[in-house]
C-alpha cells in the first residue's frame, strides 16, 4: 500500500520535473515576446502620434475650408446689422416725418429687435467678442432711443426725436457704430 502511494508521488514528481523546463521556456518566451511588443510600441509611438496629429490637422483644415465662407458671410451680416441699426441710416430709411416721437420710438425698437432676431444665428460663426459687440450695439441703440424720448415733451414729433438722436451722436468723440465695425474688422483679420 505504501508502495503505490510512493510510486504515485514519484511519478508526479517526475512529471513535474519534466514539465518544469517546458513551463520555464514558455515563461521566457512570453516575457521575451512582451518585451519585443513593448519595444516595438515604444519605437512606433512617435510615428503613430505624428500620423494622428497629421490626420487631425487635415480634418481641421477640411472643416475650416468648409466653414470659412460661412464665417465670412456671418461677419458681413453682422456689419450689415450694425449699419442698419445705426440711427443715422435707420432714421433716413424709416422717414420720421408725420409720426409722433412715441410712434417713431416704437418703430425703431421694433426694427432693431427684428434685425437682431434676423441675425441671431450668426453668433454660431462669429467669435464671442464680436457677438458681445453686436449685443452691445443693440442695447446701446435701444437705450439711446429711449433716453431721447424721455428728454422730449410728450407732444414731440418724430422729426424732433430724430434730431435729438442725431445731435447726441454728433456730440460723441467717436462714432460707436464705427468703433463696433472696426472691432469686427480686427476680429475678421485674425481669421487670416
Amino acid at each position: 500500500m505504501l508502495q503505490p502511494v510512493f510510486y504515485d508521488l514519484c511519478l508526479t514528481f517526475s512529471l513535474s520535473m519534466q514539465t518544469l523546463p517546458y513551463l520555464l521556456d514558455i515563461l521566457k518566451y512570453t516575457i521575451a515576446g512582451i518585451g519585443v511588443v513593448w519595444v516595438a510600441l515604444y519605437l512606433f509611438k512617435p510615428y503613430l502620434d505624428r500620423a494622428e496629429h497629421v490626420q487631425l490637422l487635415e480634418l481641421k483644415r477640411t472643416i475650416s475650408n468648409q466653414t470659412l465662407p460661412l464665417r465670412l458671410q456671418a461677419y458681413e451680416r453682422v456689419v450689415l446689422f450694425i449699419e442698419r441699426v445705426n440711427p443715422a441710416s435707420m432714421l433716413v430709411r424709416l422717414n420720421a416725418s408725420g409720426m409722433s416721437a412715441t410712434e417713431l420710438q416704437l418703430l425703431i425698437i421694433t426694427e432693431v429687435r427684428n434685425e437682431f432676431q434676423h441675425n441671431v444665428t450668426q453668433q454660431i460663426y462669429v467669435s464671442h467678442r464680436v457677438w458681445n459687440v453686436v449685443k452691445r450695439v443693440k442695447e446701446d441703440t435701444l437705450s439711446l432711443v429711449n433716453s431721447a424720448v424721455k428728454n422730449l415733451p410728450p407732444d414731440a414729433s418724430g422729426t424732433d426725436m430724430a434730431k435729438t438722436i442725431l445731435i447726441h451722436l454728433s456730440k460723441l468723440e467717436q462714432d460707436p457704430y464705427e468703433i463696433a465695425t472696426g472691432l469686427i474688422r480686427q476680429d475678421m483679420e485674425e481669421l487670416f
